[in-house]
């Protein structure tokens, strides 16, 4: 793996680490607060950041069944963190809608799918 790709590896790594911590706050107090927000937010652009680079590093292979994976759970962490970020503008601290709730952990585990696909696809390709 070159030297852009295991950068990639580690920022979406730190990207799960910051996502999940904001997810998981979310999801036991059912509110949003500004720890939540910086964690999600924090998370996201790290996901933006590695996608970028895994895209740099990669062998300018054509759009892939984990490509799709990717962009779409990244596209679902955007927008979950888009709706919370507007929720807590609306709301301030309180307790989140049920439908928000039921979205963001969809889009969690849609994001937790594409990371193991990701580090199983790694595991599999030749060096």
């Amino acid at each position: 793996m070159n030297s852009i790709l295991i950068k990639a590896v580690i920022t979406v790594t730190i990207a799960l680490l910051f996502y999940s911590l904001g997810v998981f706050i979310e999801q036991r107090t059912g509110q949003v607060s500004k720890k939540v927000l910086i964690f999600m937010t924090i998370g996201v652009i790290l996901d933006m950041s590695s996608t970028a680079l895994m895209i740099i590093g990669s062998r300018k292979i054509p759009i892939t069944v984990h490509g799709f994976i990717g962009y779409s759970a990244l596209i679902a962490m955007l927008i979950d963190t888009i709706l919370i970020w507007r929720f807590w503008r609306k709301n301030g601290i309180s307790h989140v809608s049920r439908s928000l709730n039921i979205y963001t952990r969809l889009a969690y585990a849609w994001w937790v799918i594409a990371y193991i696909a990701g580090a199983i696809i790694a595991t599999l390709l030749p060096a």
